[in-house]
């Protein structure tokens, strides 16, 4: 019997904040750890990756190297970056991609550049006017998506509505969740509330197949009203970076408060392992990273600090979306018109 195809993920190894380091061990760490059937691309600096590959003893497992001498910086202007970087990690991984020498393409990079170069090179789906990422946000019982998490800041109804179909198909697909509920994001419950575009886009999902619910406020999401909250890019991100200070932010009262006396040291310390368990899940490591939406192919987009353990769970991210083809359904999806 012919054994099963290896999965090809193609990484940008210098996109990240502590690139190649945690982008090579991470990859290592998913050949090693994995059952996953999959080879693993690594695009950039072919000296610099071999070395860290050499110092973690990796030189035997299903690794290849495709030399890339160029890089994407966080300051680079996304679009300029791509005309005038075009042997960059991202550009290179992301063309690995479109040629289909690779199957999922995922990096930690530069998100309006990754989101720029998945647009151009790979192609938006037909009925989609603007890709989109999403966040998890932890909530009282599981997850909730938040749609969009910055690639859009200023939207039309239609790209709402088209974030809530491609977002209600992904949890579908991802947590197994028949008819999951969808919400606008609004600072009231009321159809009437909101910009022109939120009051327009709440018209078009009321009159769609999907779950939707209404309007939700900010105070719903980590209460688990809806699986899924769509918004524009500027709201999304808001809450997203907000979400991210909230760890640090505890951990600061804390020490202030332990700083006060031994009583409020001793308490401090048994308090803090079960604070810092149950804060684990607003680890963006955990999750590793998230799909781009609305385009061909597989590119999976992560946070620029990712750990060598966020790494790999963006590898598993993107093997988990290579097996479903959402975006296959997205496109059936929206062309019918859900």
């Amino acid at each position: 019997m012919e054994s099963p195809k290896k999965l090809r993920i193609a990484i940008d190894a210098m996109g990240g904040d502590y690139a190649p380091g945690r982008e090579v061990a991470g990859a290592v760490e998913a050949l090693r750890t994995s059952n996953a059937n999959i080879e693993i691309i690594l695009v950039g600096d072919e000296p610099a990756i071999r070395r860290h590959l050499q110092e973690l003893n990796a030189n035997e497992l299903p690794c290849k190297i495709v030399h890339a001498s160029q890089t994407i910086s966080m300051a680079d202007s996304p679009t300029a970056a791509l005309k005038q970087k075009k042997d960059s990690s991202l550009a290179v991984g992301m063309r690995l991609h479109q040629e289909g020498k690779a199957d999922a393409f995922i990096s930690v990079g530069n998100t309006g550049a990754v989101l720029s170069a998945a647009t151009l090179i790979l192609g938006r789906i037909k009925g989609v006017s603007r890709p989109t990422i999403g966040a998890f946000i932890p909530a009282e019982h599981g997850y909730c998506l938040l749609l969009d998490a910055g690639a859009n800041v200023d939207c039309r109804e239609q790209q709402l509505y088209e974030f809530a179909v491609m977002g209600s198909i992904y949890v579908q697909l991802l947590w197994k969740k028949k008819n999951p509920a969808v919400a606008l994001l609004n600072v009231g419950e009321e159809k009437s509330k909101g910009t022109e575009s939120v009051v327009k886009a709440y018209k078009l999902l009321s009159a769609s197949k999907l779950n939707f619910i209404g309007n939700v406020e900010g105070r719903d999401i980590l209460k688990a009203k809806a699986d899924i909250v769509v918004c524009d890019g500027f709201v999304g991100n808001s809450i997203l970076k907000f979400g991210e200070s909230v760890p640090a932010f505890l951990k600061s009262k804390l020490k202030q408060f332990a700083e006060k006396g031994l009583i409020n040291k001793l308490a401090v310390g048994l308090a803090l392992w079960p604070l810092k368990s149950s804060l684990s899940d607003m680890d963006p490591n955990k999750e590793g990273g998230v799909p781009i939406l609305g385009v061909r192919g597989v590119t999976i987009i992560g946070h620029g600090s990712s750990t060598a353990a966020g790494i790999k769970n963006m590898i598993m991210r993107a093997v988990e979306v290579a097996h479903t083809q959402i975006n296959k359904d997205i496109e059936t999806a929206l062309v019918n018109s859900i």
